[in-house]
Order: structure tokens, then sequence, then C-alpha cells
């Protein structure tokens, strides 16, 4: 596996100059890149996925060696027009030719949850599933306490070779939304530098090709599209948090989500 060649790879010699697996995620808004959209929205009408449902919006793109190699979209009408916990972020990574490679979701219940838990610090919870993996990797923001200090996100990938766990940290220093990736060591491995020249929202990521494998990769382009709500995705949760402790919120949960959370080994 490409992940097994990577660990064999990792040691380092001091002397030995580091390589970089670099791709961009690049999103847009719509009035500003008409020409791009005329393109996405034709490859949006031929797609086969099942996984392009119809109330999808391609939002952007995946560039590596200045080629196309991805495509992300999100759920619109789910984020746009659902209300209390059934209103949840759901973003999609294809190819480029629309085969679907991956889903990332706001679970709402879990985000409720450790929320409440921090006395209403927004902590937010997401659910990946990538193709041809067996594992929903739960991705989760940390409760700060703290105002000022950087936000940090944690995940981990089971791999043929066990756990490999992964903190992001928001960059203390900088105008745009920057983070650098550790490693379960506490090594940089990685970074996410955010463009904010272009409107839509743009990351130049850079990971240490010893340490970078598919799975990784999937992870990170669809945490940079998530970083264009990131500041929504908060406040929905703080604000559903207040309906709770006010004894007013609407306590259903959307039902896809509500299946993620099953038991797999309850009787059939």
């Amino acid at each position: 596996m490409a992940f097994d060649a990577a660990l064999a790879a990792a040691p380092q010699t001091d002397t030995k100059p580091t390589k970089w697996q670099r791709f961009k995620v690049d999103l847009w808004l719509t009035d500003l890149n008409l020409t791009e959209i005329g393109i996405m929205k034709h490859t949006q009408h031929e797609a086969e996925s099942d996984q392009f449902t119809k109330d999808m919006e391609i939002i952007g793109q995946i560039r590596e060696d200045g080629k196309r190699s991805g495509i992300v979209a999100y759920r619109k009408e789910l984020w746009k027009d659902g209300k209390d916990m059934k209103r949840r972020l759901v973003i999609k990574l294809f190819s480029e030719n629309m085969h679907w490679r991956g889903t990332m979701e706001l679970m709402m219940g879990r985000s409720l949850q450790l929320s409440i838990g921090a006395r209403g610090v927004p902590v937010t919870a997401f659910s990946l599933n990538l193709s041809r993996s067996k594992q929903l990797i739960q991705l989760e923001r940390s409760a700060q306490k703290w105002p000022l200090f950087p936000e940090k996100f944690s995940f981990f990938i089971e791999t043929s070779r066990g756990p490999r766990f992964y903190r992001l940290r928001r960059n203390v220093i900088g105008i745009g939304a920057d983070y650098t990736l550790y490693d379960d060591k506490n090594r940089k491995i990685g970074s996410l530098d955010h463009r904010i020249i272009n409107l839509g929202g743009s990351w130049i990521v850079k990971l240490d090709a010893s340490h970078s494998y598919a799975a990784l990769e999937s992870v990170l382009q669809m945490f940079c599209t998530m970083l264009r709500f990131n500041g929504a995705v908060r406040r929905h949760v703080s604000h559903e948090v207040e309906m709770v402790n006010r004894g007013r919120a609407v306590r259903e949960l959307d039902h896809q989500e509500s299946d993620l959370y099953l038991n797999p080994r309850r009787r059939r």
C-alpha cells in the first residue's frame, strides 16, 4: 500500500531535503467564475454517481500540478434551508470523472453533546466516509475555553499498520485561515496556506511526501472546503445549544445522521 511505502521512507537525515506533496483546494464565488461554473455545470449534468444528489452544488476543485484532479460539492438545500438540528453541512469529494471519493458531514448530535459538555463552547464534530475504507473517520474541534487560543481539530485514520493520529492547529500569526498539520509525535508534517485573494476561498496544501497517502489527502481536501463554512457552522451549533438550554429546541435529528449512530451489533 502507498501508506506502507510512505512509512518505510519516513526516516530522514539532516542533510536530505524534505520532499513535498502539493495540491490546491480552489473554491469560488459563482458570480466571479462564470467560465469555471459553466464547465462544472456541464460536468454536473453528466454525473453518474448516485452520491451526487439533486440538491448538490459544485463549489470548487482540487488542482495538482496545474491540472484539475477533483471536484468538491455540498448539499445546498440541507445547509441553506435546513431547520434546527436538521440543518447540516454535507460536503462531498469527487474525482475529475465524478467518481465519489468521500463525504464529510456535520454531526449535530455529537456536536451538541460536546458543546454542552464544554459549557457552551461550540465543539463541532464531523464524520468522514471515504471510498474503499471501512472506517468512519471522526474529525472534531477541540473545546477551547479561551477565545484567543488557536483553533485545533483532531482525527485519526486506521491504516494497515494501526491508527495514525493527527492534529490541525490554526496559526496564530497570519491574516488568513492557515493551519499546520502535526502527527502523533508532534512533528510538523504539513501546512494549509489560505490565499485570501480568492474571495471564494483557496488553500495551498503541502504534505511531507514521506507521510502522505490518499486517505489523508482526501481528509485535508474536504477539511479545507469545510473551512469556508467554519464560522457559520460554529454559530449554528452555538444557537442550537442555546435553544436546548432554554428548553426551546426542536429535538429531532436528520434521519441520515441518526443512521450513523446506530449500534452495529444490534439484533437485525
